[in-house]
Order: structure tokens, then sequence, then C-alpha cells
């Protein structure tokens, strides 16, 4: 049996689950209806069992030492077929949306792969075939999980093994809090020079940071690439969701000037965890016109990926990962979900990966388009997901009733200020 450790930042992700629920949904449609259902099942859980990270699940017996992964079967109660009451593409969503109340045990499975086998309306394909990963955090990040989908999905790219974190690493924690502190020093002084940007401001909380209430709804849009304005996909959708959200919360009584977005960044470096990103806030800049807002937002993207970069900030994830297993459960466990703050990193999250050609297949079914719903927290009940495959990109939202009242008249909005319409789902 293969055991590996788990690096500090994943166990935190692992133990921080019990409080805020963080599995992630990778929802993928294929064109058409399979006729030979359960052979193309046989095909993905054989790719399944060839794939050693897709054998992994928890194991977590000692509190003074962190847990491992350790290898085992593939199960078959990590595929299940859905017979869906509603077979439209709104009432898929709706399924969809009710996965996130049955959240995984990764010590029991570290994913599973839920499949609707006939939806109507998919957009790109009318009759279509869906299938959602869903995966516990812990697994990985968004590249990294979007890696182990395609590979059941057909693509060759075999996913690599995260190295796993060299042992007594505890021993090392003075030397690596003394490095971290030096290098701190160094930051504070290169940001009053001028060298690196300044740490983001916070933000005040708006609405859809409020407590949550109500129905959890997703919704999905579809563009294509082309038809995005802006630099790139992410910075053209963040420049959207600024004026569709800007408009939205106006007319809900709030004030939206400091509206902002946290937006997840992959970190510098070689990856050493199966999440290997932080979340970053940038400013949206509702009362700028678009040309001056799109600047504004590349300019703040650029600036935090240059603050990343410091040596201050890989050398205080270095010290975070020799810190003490006890000493780390200790944290989380002081961890309160039901504390409020009057500010916050953004007032929504937009997350976006791009998650590469569309070569993936179902059986003989193409892809047509891929999505995710990035997860809801206690200050934060409005997301967006941003996902391409080809030239499809799916802009998603996922949102309490508390945070934005009609989510169908937010995502509107969102249609418009997206511009042309090639397709739109709710």
């Amino acid at each position: 049996m293969m055991v590996r450790r788990l690096s500090a930042v994943d166990a935190q992700t692992y133990w921080l689950s019990a409080k805020i629920p963080n599995d992630s949904l990778l929802l993928y449609g294929f064109a058409g209806e399979l006729p030979g259902l359960e052979q193309a099942m046989d095909v993905i859980r054989q790719r399944a069992w060839r794939c050693p990270e897709l054998r992994l699940r928890i194991e977590d017996r000692n509190a003074l030492r962190y847990p491992a992964w350790v290898s085992g079967p593939v199960g078959p109660d990590q595929f299940v077929v859905h017979d869906l009451a509603d077979t439209t593409w709104t009432g898929c969503l709706a399924a969809v949306a009710g996965l996130f109340d049955h959240q995984l045990d990764p010590r029991r499975m570290a994913w599973r792969l839920h499949v609707f086998p006939r939806v109507d309306g998919v957009p790109g394909a009318g009759v279509g075939t869906v299938a959602v990963l869903q995966a516990t955090h812990v697994l990985g990040d968004g590249i990294r999980s979007s890696e182990l989908a395609a590979w059941l999905f057909g693509r060759g790219q075999e996913v690599a093994p995260v190295p796993a974190p060299p042992p007594f690493r505890g021993a090392a924690l003075p030397w690596r809090s003394y490095q971290a502190a030096r290098a701190h020093q160094q930051l504070v002084h290169d940001t009053e020079a001028g060298l690196v940007p300044a740490q983001a401001d916070s933000r005040p909380t708006l609405r859809s940071n409020t407590r949550p209430d109500g129905v959890r709804s997703v919704r999905t849009v579809i563009r294509n690439r082309g038809e995005l304005a802006g630099p790139t996909v992410t910075v053209g959708v963040l420049s959207a969701v600024s004026t569709a959200l800007a408009d939205h919360l106006r007319e809900l009584g709030d004030d939206p000037s400091t509206l902002g977005a946290e937006v997840p960044m992959a970190k510098a470096g070689a990856r050493k965890a199966n999440n290997h990103f932080g979340n970053v806030g940038i400013g949206l800049y509702p009362e700028l016109d678009v040309d001056a807002r799109t600047a504004r937002i590349v300019s703040d993207l650029a600036d935090r990926r240059r603050r990343a970069a410091h040596p201050a900030l890989l050398a205080a994830n270095r010290a975070s990962a020799a810190v003490p297993a006890s000493l780390l459960r200790w944290g989380v466990k002081q961890f309160d979900p039901t504390v409020r703050s009057p500010t916050v990193t953004g007032n929504t999250v937009v997350s976006s990966v791009n998650r590469g050609p569309a070569d993936l297949q179902f059986g003989e079914l193409p892809v047509v388009l891929t999505a995710g719903y990035p997860g809801l927290s206690p200050m934060m009940w409005l997301t967006h997901g941003v996902y391409g495959i080809g030239d499809t990109i799916a802009i998603s939202v996922h949102a309490a009733a508390s945070a934005v009242g009609d989510v169908d008249a937010y995502v509107e909005r969102l249609e418009a200020a997206l511009g042309t319409t090639v397709g739109s789902a709710g």
C-alpha cells in the first residue's frame, strides 16, 4: 500500500472541510445520448484504476501526526447514475446544486462521478449526457482536479503525483520562521520603496457577503471565446461581473463603489501540494468606463502576481510547511465559521481555469462544454466560475437567495454585460 504524508496546506484544507464544506463540482457536457452507458462507464472505471492519484483516500489516525494519502481500490459506489425527474438542462443544474448537500468523506473516497444520461437542452448539444466529477478539495485545486477529470475522459497525459514532504520538517520550524521574519522585513522595505506592490486593501462587506439564507442555485452562461471582450477571458469576465453585480447590488440598496473580487491564483514555483494556489483581492471599479476598468483590473492582477513572487511570500510558505501537525490541527480547531467580519478580501469570487482543447469523450460522445461552481463559504454567498474547453467558455454563478435575491435577474444582467449571446442556460 502506497503511503504519502499530506502537505501542511492540504492537511489544513482537509481539516477545515469539517467546518466549511469545500467539495468541488466539475461539470462536463457531451453531445448525444449514450447507447451503451455501462460500457462507457467501464472504460472510465478502468482509467481510474490506471491512475494512482485516483485511487487515493486519507488515513488520519494519529492526532500528533499529519494525515497520509493511502492507496486503495476504486469502489463501485464512486459511480452514480441519476434518473432525473426533470430531464431539462435547468432540472439537471438543480440536481447538481443538490450535490453540495452531500459532501464526500475523503477517508472513504476522495471523488465520485455523477452521470446524468439524458438531458434535454444541453448548450451546444440539444440532447446530451452530463457528467459531474465531485472531488474533495484536498485532492486538488482547480488545475489539478481538471487534470484528473481530463484523464478520466480520455486525455492521454497522466497526472503526476505531488512529491511527499520530507520527514521531520518540524525540526526546521525555528530556522524557517527566522528566515521568514527576515524576508518579511525586506518585503516591508521593498513595499515602502515602491519596488513591490502593497498588499491589497480589504473591502466593506456587501449583501453578497451576508449570512446565507434561502435557496442556493447554480446557473451557467455560455459564450464563444472570441466574443468575450478584454485581453484575456478572465479579465473580460471580471469586467462584466463588475457591471452586472454593481447594478444588481445598487438596486438592492447597496453602495457598490468599493466592489472587489477574490480571485484564486496559482502560486509561483514548483507544485509541492495538491492545493497550489492563493486567493488575492482585486478591484472591480464599477464607476469607470469599460476600457479604464479593464486596464485597472489587468494592473491589479499583475500587482498580485508580483507581490506573490517576492521571496518573503516563498519564505512564509516554507515556514508554514514546517508547522508540526499538532499545532496546525489545534489552530484549525480554533477557527469559528460563525464569526462575522466587517471587511473581506472580495465581495464575490471569480475562479478561472482553462481546461484545454475539446478532446474529451464519454464513450463516443464528444465534449461540448465544461463548467464548475465554486463553493459558498460563511462570508461569501455569491461565486463565479469561468471554465473553457476548446473555444467554448462557461461562466457559472453559484448563489444563495440572501446574496442576490432573484438569481435569474442577476444572470440576465450578467448575460447583457458579457455581450452577444451564443447560448445561455438556467
